[in-house]
């Protein structure tokens, strides 16, 4: 292939997002000496999407000297900016700030290069984000956006925008950020955004979803970020992030085993060349052995998403208060709560609720509670409202107020229900059970209980299900013979009035499903073979009516 075929089919698979192909093409034009520096930004481009990030940072900075050669400083400008840019995606810090000084010391030399200039200001917001600054960061993306506009500069009128947004949420104006992130995503869906931005925008917009405890923008951008990924089969950079926020959904709404296989391909996926994508993925594989109870497991995930250098919590925390480690769970989640930005702080308040509960700090729990309430005053989502409610509950049922617990356990339920959460909606059934029990109400208590433990067996939630179980036997459950639970005892009555499953199963308002399982569960505790032996039982224990 000579070199001018080449450089057209890298131009032509850049342009038709072949990202490898691309690579291929202009690299052969390259070694040819027939690349220029737009060809050298574009193999830069398309190097870094597939993975090739030092091979990338290599051709970028070629681009930049040979803009400098040429005398154009814009380009050498915005190279320099972009290489600032890709070492801040991946963690390195210091040559990203060696690249953003140059860059600065170049404008000097072209002062009305507003787009540029602006582009400086994106780190500047990164950075006032990061040590919890909203104002500055706002003020600072604000500025950018400003210069963006002025320059017609879609990519830097993307990222202004975006962390704009960022900022907004982290001041508790959720409703602002949101639809600034919408008008976002508009452009970058349209395709008026170049790759690299477009990744950014998206995973970060998804980052800010859960922040805002928006499940419904979580599902339709999560849609738009698979559909753009799959048009790009050949990426690495951003997929590894695609699929950890597949697999929080799948987690979300019961499919474990989903979630767990979408976390791993991320984390096979992010190994390859998408750095920022190891920490989700590791973290996501945790969550799903934490709520099996795959101890071992989980530890470990979470041991692995802690070396990226970001915290694993609250699933940490959860894991150690789960073993009865309450004391070090409550310190840790404490700390974290501490150390983090006031939008991921929102996120972790009701883990907090759940730890301090569990470590007998009812108090700080209450507080926990009511600074939940407050926040959700700024915000309508349902599922910040599931949480806020669900807290509410257990919370009163600690204090003693078991009549208001069941009525917030019952509409957290319900919220939970209509997001489609069963996990959360079957720990809310606890609770109910729970409140039921204190107001003398044995019947409802053992149908919430049964319900619960219904949902907890077919997630193989095996923790929520022995908490569960040892949780009510410490309450004070009346004693059973051989160990039936109250709902055991009513199925074996009607067994003995001779009622058919199907009947019992109306009568009690349970699925046949969980008739049959509780008679299998009868005949197991009292080592009966039948019906008619589960009958004579009933009527030697004075079960039968």
């Amino acid at each position: 292939m000579d070199a001018s075929t080449a450089l057209d089919r890298g131009r032509t698979a850049f342009s038709e997002h072949r990202w490898a192909d691309a690579v291929a093409g202009l690299d052969a034009a390259d070694r040819a000496t027939a690349a220029t520096a737009p060809d050298l930004e574009q193999l830069a481009t398309a190097a870094v999407l597939v993975g090739r990030f030092d091979e990338s940072v290599a051709w970028r900075t070629r681009a930049h000297e040979a803009f400098l050669a040429g005398g154009d400083l814009d380009g050498a400008i915005r190279s320099a900016s972009w290489l600032g840019m890709e070492f801040v995606y991946v963690g390195d810090l210091a040559q990203a700030g060696g690249w953003f000084a140059r860059a600065q010391r170049l404008l000097h030399e072209r002062p009305d290069a507003p787009a540029d200039r602006g582009f400086l200001l994106i780190p500047e917001g990164l950075a006032a984000l990061d040590d919890g600054d909203g104002e500055r960061a706002a003020a600072a993306f604000a500025r950018a956006t400003e210069l963006a506009r002025a320059a017609r500069d879609a990519d830097l009128i993307a990222l202004g925008e975006l962390g704009r947004g960022q900022a907004d949420i982290m001041l508790g104006r959720p409703a602002d950020g949101l639809a600034r992130l919408d008008e976002v995503m508009v452009a970058v869906t349209a395709g008026e955004v170049s790759p690299v931005p477009s990744g950014i925008v998206y995973c970060e917009v998804l980052q800010c979803c859960r922040q805002a405890f928006d499940v419904r923008r979580a599902h339709e951008w999560t849609r738009a970020l698979d559909r753009w990924c799959a048009e790009r089969p050949d990426m690495v950079a951003f997929s590894g992030q695609c699929h950890a926020h597949r697999s929080e959904l799948f987690l979300l709404h019961g499919a474990w085993a989903d979630a767990l296989a979408a976390a791993q391909e991320a984390s096979e996926r992010a190994a390859t060349g998408d750095p920022n994508g190891v920490f989700a993925a590791w973290y996501q594989i945790g969550e799903v052995h934490r709520l099996r109870g795959e101890v071992d497991a989980a530890a470990s995930s979470f041991e692995e998403a802690g070396r990226t250098g970001f915290e694993p919590q609250p699933g940490l925390a959860l894991l150690l208060s789960s073993q009865g480690d309450h004391a070090r769970a409550r310190a840790m989640i404490l700390a974290a709560a501490e150390r983090a930005d006031p939008a991921e702080h929102r996120w972790l308040l009701p883990a907090m609720v759940e730890i301090l509960l569990a470590a007998g700090d009812v108090v700080a729990a209450r507080g926990v509670a009511d600074e939940l309430r407050e926040l959700g005053r700024a915000s309508p989502m349902p599922m910040l409202a599931a949480f806020i409610e669900q807290a509410d509950g257990a919370v009163l049922i600690a204090e003693g107020d078991a009549r208001a617990a069941l009525a917030a356990s019952r509409h957290a339920w319900a919220r939970w229900r209509d997001l489609d959460v069963p996990y959360e909606a079957a720990r809310c059934r606890v609770i109910a059970a729970r409140a039921c029990r204190k107001l003398g109400d044995e019947a409802s208590a053992s149908m919430e209980l049964d319900a619960a433990r219904v949902v907890f067996e077919e997630l193989g939630a095996r923790p929520a299900l022995s908490a569960m179980e040892v949780g009510w036997s410490s309450a004070g459950t009346p004693s059973n013979p051989d160990g039936l639970t109250g709902r055991e005892v009513e199925v074996l009555r009607l067994v003995a009035a001779g009622r058919t499953n199907r009947r019992i199963a109306e009568e009690l308002y349970l699925s046949e499903k969980t008739v049959e399982r509780h008679l299998s569960n009868i005949f197991g505790k009292l080592d009966l073979p039948s019906r008619s032996a589960a009958t004579a039982y009933a009527f030697r224990h004075g079960l039968a009516d």
